[in-house]
């Protein structure tokens, strides 16, 4: 009787776990992997952006570099990260074209280098200072 029991709360246990840890599984098969897709930034500092071709992008390589465009700028940047997804990118340097846009360039460069972390949303990378939504980039394929 004794085994019986200890069998029954040993399935259980295992039915539980398995059920519980299905929508993570399925969450992260959804997920764009940070190294390689190209980020498009879809918000910043809580207000939309509209990016047009391959303006305000990011692509991080598994080399520790980040390469990408602010408004008329392109930048590269180093990076680490790991497993708890913290996000740190430094040594961002630019060209110096001259942009119309170059507030919103300048606020795009200074979201990226104040990250700390991210999480990952299906095709969306939201990116946090200290726990606070400073960014919101989507996965794209540039032409």
């Amino acid at each position: 009787m004794k085994r019986t029991i200890l069998f029954s709360f040993a399935l259980l246990f295992s039915l539980i776990l398995a059920v519980g840890c299905c929508d993570c599984r399925k969450r992260s098969k959804l997920e764009k992997p940070l190294l390689g897709t190209t980020w498009q930034l879809i918000q910043l500092m809580g207000q939309e952006v509209v990016a047009k071709g391959d303006t305000y992008t990011i692509c991080f390589s598994e080399n520790g570099t980040a390469a990408g465009a602010g408004d008329c700028n392109r930048f590269t940047a180093t990076y680490s990260v790991d497993k708890t997804r913290a996000l740190d990118i430094a040594n961002l340097g630019s060209t110096r074209r001259y942009c119309e846009n170059h507030a919103m360039e300048s606020a795009y460069y200074d979201m990226l280098e104040g990250v700390t972390h991210y999480e990952m949303d299906g095709d969306n990378m939201i990116l946090l200072r200290n726990g606070t939504l400073v960014g919101i980039m989507n996965a794209v394929e540039l032409q």
